[in-house]
Order: C-alpha cells, then sequence, then structure tokens
C-alpha cells in the first residue's frame, strides 16, 4: 500500500495549533467536512462577540459599529476566488445562491440547459421545475468510461444546441469526483455561452480561481472545508452578467433603488442578489472562516485534504467486503464507500458509536451515478487538514472490524 502521509509539508508543531484551535478534535473523530467542517476559535469568537454587541446595544446598532468588519466579509471572498468585491453577493447557502442565480435568467420554451450527470440533486431538481414551468430542455452531457464529464462531448453538445445556460458542479456530493470546469468554461467563454459553477465542495478545500474557470456565476456555501457556520454561503457575478442587467426574480430594497412609483434601479454591483436582512454575526463568522483558510494557506490545503482521503481510500479499498466507489481522472476529499451486509442507518449508528462522524449518501441524492455503479447507499467520509494520518488509520480499523461483523 502506497504511503501518502508526507504529501503534506505541514509541520506536527503547525497540525497541534491547527487542532488547538479547533475544540472539537478533542470530542469527535470528525470525518463529515463535506458536510459541516468543525469551527476554528476565531470563527466563533467572531460570533460570539457580535451576538453579545447585539445583546448589548441592539441589532441595527451592532451592525452599523461593525460595518467595517461586514465588508471584510466581501473582500475575504474576493481575495479567496479572485475577483472583486463588488462581485460578491452574500446569500444563506449555496442552494439559496443556486436559486437566486437561475431566476435572474429569462428561461423561454425550447431553451436548453446544458448540464452533467454529476450536478448536485437541488440543482437537478431545480432543472427539473423549470422543465416543469418554462418548457426548457435538460440534458445532460455523456461521461467517459474512467468516470466524470466527457468535456469534448460537452463542447459538442454547446455547438449544437447553443444553450441558455451551462452548468456544472465541481465537486459532487456523492463522490470522491472533480470535475474540469476550467476545461468546460474554455469552451463556454469560446462560444459566449452563460455558464454557471456550483462550487459548494470545492471553496475551501482548492483553490477557486474564478476568472481560471471562466464562469459566469458561482456559488458556493461556508459551512463545508471553508469552515464557516452554517447558513452562510456566496454568488459570484461576473462584471458582464452585472453590465448585460441580470437581476434575480424577486429583488429587494437593498439589491434595488424605487426610483419613482412605477420604476426601481438596480444596484450596480452584486449586491443586487443580496436581500435587505443579515446574519451579521453569522456574516462575520464566515470572514474569519475565509482569513482563517487563507493564513493555513489553499495551496498547503489543496495538497493536504486529498492526500488524506487517498490515504483513506486506498486503506478501506483492501478491506474484505468494502467497495470503494469513486471514480474519475482526478479525486478530491470525499471518500465514498459501500459495504456488504450492513444496512444504511445501522452502519452509520455503528460508526457513531465509535465516535467518528460521516454522512450517508443514498441514490435519491445521485440518479445517475448511483444507478451507473448500481448501488443504493453509501457512506461519505471527508478529512480536511486538520484531520490526522493517525485518525485516516482509526477510521480504516473502524471499518474493517464492523466488516467483518
Amino acid at each position: 500500500m502506497k504511503d501518502k502521509s508526507n504529501a503534506s509539508e505541514f509541520s506536527e508543531e503547525t497540525l497541534l495549533a491547527l487542532r488547538a484551535d479547533t475544540p472539537g478534535c478533542e470530542q469527535v473523530t470528525h470525518f463529515n467536512n463535506a458536510g459541516c467542517g468543525l469551527l476554528a476559535t476565531p470563527v466563533l469568537t467572531a460570533m460570539v462577540d457580535h451576538l453579545r454587541l447585539e445583546a448589548g446595544i441592539g441589532g441595527y446598532e451592532a451592525s452599523a459599529a461593525r460595518a467595517e468588519q461586514v465588508r471584510g466579509f466581501y473582500t475575504e471572498i474576493a481575495a479567496l476566488i479572485n475577483c472583486a468585491p463588488g462581485n460578491v453577493a452574500f446569500a444563506t447557502s449555496a442552494t439559496h445562491a443556486y436559486a437566486t442565480a437561475l431566476s435572474a435568467i429569462p428561461f423561454e420554451p425550447g431553451d436548453v440547459i446544458l448540464t452533467t450527470r454529476n450536478d448536485f440533486i437541488s440543482n437537478q431538481i431545480a432543472f427539473l421545475s423549470l422543465r416543469k414551468r418554462y418548457g426548457v430542455r435538460v440534458v445532460h452531457a455523456p461521461d467517459t468510461p474512467e468516470g466524470g464529464v466527457d468535456v469534448p462531448a460537452m463542447a459538442a453538445l454547446m455547438r449544437e444546441l447553443r444553450p441558455r445556460l451551462v452548468s456544472a458542479t465541481h465537486i459532487p456530493t456523492n463522490s470522491g469526483l472533480v470535475q474540469p470546469v476550467a476545461e468546460i468554461g474554455a469552451h463556454c467563454r469560446e462560444l459566449d455561452l452563460l455558464y454557471l459553477v456550483d462550487a459548494c465542495q470545492s471553496v475551501g478545500q482548492y483553490p477557486v480561481d474564478v476568472a481560471e474557470i471562466g464562469c459566469d456565476l458561482l456559488t458556493a456555501t461556508c459551512r463545508k472545508f471553508l469552515r464557516g457556520p452554517r447558513g452562510s454561503g456566496f454568488l459570484y457575478v461576473s462584471d458582464r452578467v452585472l453590465r448585460a442587467g441580470y437581476e434575480p426574480l424577486f429583488i429587494d430594497m437593498y439589491g434595488a433603488r424605487w426610483a419613482a412609483p412605477d420604476r426601481y434601479e438596480p444596484v450596480g454591483t452584486a449586491a443586487r442578489f443580496e436581500d435587505w436582512e443579515f446574519p451579521y454575526a453569522t456574516v462575520l463568522g464566515s470572514a474569519a472562516a475565509v482569513a482563517y483558510a487563507r493564513e493555513v494557506g489553499m495551496a498547503a490545503i489543496a495538497r493536504r485534504t486529498p492526500a488524506l482521503a487517498a490515504r483513506l481510500r486506498d486503506r478501506l479499498a483492501v478491506i474484505p467486503g468494502v467497495r470503494v466507489l469513486d471514480r474519475g481522472p482526478q479525486l478530491g476529499g470525499l471518500v465514498t464507500f459501500g459495504i456488504k451486509g450492513w444496512e444504511a442507518q445501522p452502519f452509520k449508528a455503528a460508526m457513531d458509536a465509535r465516535g467518528i462522524n460521516s454522512a450517508l449518501s443514498f441514490r435519491e441524492f445521485a440518479q445517475f451515478d448511483f444507478t451507473d455503479k448500481d448501488v443504493e447507499w453509501c457512506l461519505r467520509l471527508s478529512p480536511h487538514y486538520y484531520n490526522t494520518e493517525e485518525e485516516v488509520a482509526r477510521v480504516a480499523d473502524a471499518v474493517a472490524e464492523l466488516a467483518r461483523a
């Protein structure tokens, strides 16, 4: 078995400091970072401090007093994904950001949405909802035999169908696959097609550069690999989309100015995609989470997190009765597998009982992928940079014990 423990340059001292910043490490072996990362102490402190301020002086007054720190959310996200702060809108989740972005596109009957077989479940349902309401066509590009979208085939469909929207999920929730979103983006730019990327599982795990990807819109959450609070995310909106006048279907008083009784004017930045009401403690916690990730270093994180996952994948692959399900030319920090002799909920409960956090995925989450793999469910394990090689071994040993049982 190949040892990947040296794939990261994190020193023991650095790792100990990161874990000291993460109180949850003392309670659980947290391999559910694709669900929610463990909060770091600076994130928790930022949120609690603001809630105390709201309790002391009032909510409106507290947001006014922390206006500069709130602006820090936009500058931190902008630095993280390589854009200007005015291209960033806060959202309460990646799905909220995605739905808001979709609402800005004036679909008409016969318009084509071109996507992949591995787009996130909520995105797929949204496409079907648009098909039901507006009569759009939803077309899925084929996969390659090794896994992942066939980019040349997808590009051919772009030329043939001239889709109203091209959409791809960078890292699907149901496997370790990393999709080639920049390659897709190059074809979109060549053909001047609107391109929306779901980066929910990649932001915080890999460097994400919107200029390199070539996307018009990008959505993400802060609660996963960024280790921010739940109820937070963001939408990136490109300059060309803003100049073209795209705006959400239900724009509110924060995103527009009521200029006359029968007329409104949308603001010039991505703020037109925001609502007036903000969970300010959450916004500040998210800013602290992004700052923390950038201080750790996205390049270092992008080496360590997939390396830990690869080490775990190798350990699981040799356990009798375990079937590792991840396929594709590039695999990230999500590890999925099935196990003979167990049903989904009892198996996860057995992992929970051993202090190991994990997540379940079912066929309804990934109708194409799980049908191809002929599985009804899998367990998903997702380590992150603050996890250790010893924890990887502990998790693999627990799975081996349960497989023997």
